[in-house]
């Protein structure tokens, strides 16, 4: 399976956590950098953190501090922490995988921040 599924998304309150899993295939997952983007509606879709194969991670300013991204390299997975959540980070929450110019996204998962 070479697109992204991702889960763990949910209903959450101001100031609490989730952590999303995007599970791929071991090929996908040795070789492709993983990241983790969102979108709200009416915005345009936003790269919030990437993770290497070598474990390299970047993240955007809005999340730095607040959001993990790891890799799982039993499970296959590369899974984004996420605490001190506000409502603005409220939107569907989507898995990329890229090497070069193959890039594939998942579905998404809806994160909702409300109290």
């Amino acid at each position: 399976q070479v697109q992204p599924v991702e889960s763990g998304g949910g209903l959450v309150q101001p100031g609490g956590s989730l952590r999303l899993s995007c599970s791929t295939s071991e090929s996908v997952f040795n070789l492709y950098t993983l990241g983790w983007y969102r979108q709200a509606p009416g915005k345009e879709r936003e790269q919030l953190a990437t993770i290497t194969n070598k474990g390299t991670t970047k993240y955007a300013d809005s999340v730095k501090g607040r959001f993990t991204i790891s890799r799982d390299n039993v499970k296959k997975t590369a899974d984004l922490q996420m605490n001190n959540l506000k409502p603005d980070d409220t939107a569907v929450y989507i898995c990329n995988a890229r090497w070069f110019s193959n890039s594939y996204w998942g579905q998404g998962t809806q994160v909702t921040v409300s109290s």
